[in-house]
């Protein structure tokens, strides 16, 4: 089979871009190899991301010592807790759409032929893995790795922290200056993607349980010299792997091949398993959009049904972070727990040229055999602040191996008998709505409450503040959908000064924006439809009863069919006011404007609505 690449550097017809590739430092004798785009996304602005500038060059040098032609390009990159809180949030989803166009805009302008997409944070993984199976040529991904957690001495008791306990010290109405600034400069210690189980590490989790990332990518702390091997050796299996698909004609090396339905599903098995972020089921309705695999919210539904929470991390578990997943054995140790349930399929294709079942058996650390596996899973933080990669090489003394009271359970001792994430329908979210159950305290998992309704984030900030939201409440806040925003903001911020305030186990909130993976308690996101769609949300009125039911996957609005039809006349009477937020004031912008203008509801992942394009196109061409 032809390099893709060919076709820009073969023939006398190319002269001129070979030129151009040669002005690029391209080697006369390197035409012909395949051309290995790095996709970096490297920037100051994300700890994330801040130390892969150097890994770009690293991973460059690997591929031409395997034979390979490096090309590094950049991407854009949201870090989510600095746009957390106020209208910079509305870009985040967004950017998820961009960054997916830009790595297909540089791969199909220069034909390359492979791609190694180095990722990390929240929009930014999703982002690659959907632009990957849209291209659908051979592609790796490695993460930048997780941040270390910090420590921090709070009220007399000594703590492991993430930057979430930011929110939580801070928003306590008895916070000192002295503890808000001890707790500002402890949380995040290192580089690295932040330190519990939010979008980010859920996501480079699931990119190893895909098998389209090595064993380790998800859970070795950024600072750790083992993750340069992690590196390395991505690099030079991106140059195998484009001579399998192009001299050999093996397409399991491929995207779609590798995140087929059967590979999705076991991402899903994955994200309830590990308690992931609700965002995982946004980015994964994406994905499997842009794979062209018919997978729906149902799946996600029937899934939690019947797998079991494995792994509870923070917030789900505080004091438990990625780091002592890692210990346990990561992604590898859950998904052979999942093989040993029965509830993996086994047989998906990997990057390592090995089916799932051989690939996490091999690497798992109860297999005594694999020397290699027990050194990689040692691999801890180095507790010291540091903002370069492999700039430590500490090691635990010993591996967590109990699945019974360990950080990872098998099934038998499982934390919960279904997932770590709940699928929700009822009246007020027809379409469907989602929590995090496994963050849901005890005695929410059954909960009555009367609405306080707000049409921004900040509106119900300032309710929270102000004492107006109390024991009992449901927190509603509308309008901040993927059109309705635009952008569908995470609503981190309100549900943590709701813990702040004493109320994280006696109030619930709901929304159809969205939560970051930090997020805990009764917190309810996705309601689909969202209220700018004319949803039922977009008529609770303050004081309406709300009931949940995560055990029976119900959420219900206690008000009649007869009253909820009178509102609904009395909104659409509103003409071009119906459906829109009465309350805020705010400065949308041109590219955010178009973004809820095509974006799919949230049920759908919230990415380009292809229906409507359709229907668009449709109506440019007949005039």
């Amino acid at each position: 089979m032809k390099l893709r690449s060919d076709k820009v550097t073969v023939g006398h017809m190319n002269t001129g871009a070979r030129a151009l590739w040669r002005a690029t430092g391209t080697m006369p004798e390197e035409f012909g190899r395949p051309i290995i785009g790095i996709a970096n996304s490297f920037t100051e602005m994300v700890p994330g991301h801040v130390h892969l500038q150097v890994l770009g060059r690293l991973v460059a040098r690997e591929i031409r010592a395997a034979g390979g032609v490096p090309k590094e390009f950049n991407t854009i990159a949201v870090d989510d807790g600095i746009a957390m809180g106020h209208e910079g949030m509305m870009y985040s989803l967004p950017s998820r759409e961009i960054i997916a166009d830009a790595v297909e805009y540089m791969a199909n302008a220069h034909a390359i032929d492979a791609l190694i997409c180095l990722s990390n944070c929240d929009k930014i993984t999703p982002a690659m893995l959907m632009a990957a199976n849209r291209l659908n040529i051979p592609t790796i991904f490695v993460s930048g790795g997780p941040m270390e957690s910090g420590k921090f001495d709070y009220r007399g008791k000594h703590m492991k922290i993430d930057a979430i306990d930011t929110i939580y010290v801070a928003g306590a109405p008895d916070a000192t200056p002295e503890e808000i600034s001890a707790v500002e400069e402890s949380a995040c210690p290192t580089c690295g993607s932040c330190a519990l189980m939010g979008t980010a590490n859920s996501m480079n989790c699931l990119t190893e349980a895909l098998g389209i990332a090595l064993p380790g990518n998800g859970t070795i702390v950024a600072t750790h010299t083992d993750r340069e091997d992690l590196f390395r050796k991505a690099a030079r299996r991106i140059v195998d792997m484009a001579h399998t698909y192009y001299r050999d004609g093996d397409d399991s090396v491929l995207p779609r091949s590798i995140c087929s339905r059967e590979g999705l599903e076991n991402a899903v098995r994955m994200t309830m398993a590990i308690g992931g972020s609700t965002n995982t089921i946004l980015h994964l309705l994406a994905v499997a959009q842009e794979s062209g695999v018919d997978f729906t919210i149902d799946d996600f539904d029937r899934i939690s049904r019947e797998t079991p929470c494995l792994c509870k991390v923070s917030p789900s578990a505080h004091e438990v972070f990625i780091e002592d997943m890692h210990r346990a054995g990561g992604v590898m140790a859950v998904a052979n727990e999942l093989l040993k349930a029965g509830l993996y399929n086994r047989n998906v294709p990997t990057v390592l040229g090995k089916p799932v079942a051989e690939y996490c058996a091999d690497w798992d650390i109860t297999n005594h055999a694999n020397e290699q596996a027990r050194k990689l899973f040692s691999a801890g933080p180095g507790g010291i602040r540091s903002i370069r990669a492999f700039s430590q090489s500490s090691r635990f003394k010993s591996l967590d191996t109990d699945r019974k009271n360990g950080v990872i359970r098998d099934a038998e001792h499982a934390f919960s008998r279904d997932g770590g994430l709940a699928v929700l329908r009822g009246n007020l979210a027809p379409d469907s709505c989602v929590v995090k159950s496994a963050g849901v305290p005890d005695v929410l998992w059954k909960f009555r409450g009367t609405a306080i309704v707000s049409e921004s984030m900040e509106e119900a900030l300032e309710k929270i503040q102000n004492g107006t939201v109390q024991a009992g409440h449901v927190v509603v806040i509308r309008y901040e959908g993927p059109r309705g925003g635009p952008g569908m903001r995470e609503m981190l911020t309100p549900t943590g000064l709701l813990k702040a305030r004493g109320l994280g186990d006696k109030a619930a909130l709901i929304t159809d924006g969205r939560f970051s993976g930090a997020t805990s308690g009764l917190s309810v996101g996705h309601v689909s439809p969202e209220a700018a769609s004319g949803g039922v949300i977009g008529l609770v009125k303050d004081g309406d009863p709300i009931e949940f039911d995560i055990p029976n996957r119900r959420v219900r609005l206690d008000v009649s069919d007869e009253e909820l039809a009178r509102r609904r006349v009395e909104m659409n009477s509103r003409g071009d006011k119906a459906w829109r937020p009465t309350t805020r004031q705010r400065n949308v912008s041109t590219s955010l404007r178009v973004y809820g203008l095509m974006a799919s509801s949230a049920d759908k992942g919230g990415a380009r609505d292809t229906d409507r394009l359709a229907r668009l196109e449709q109506l440019s061409a007949e005039g």
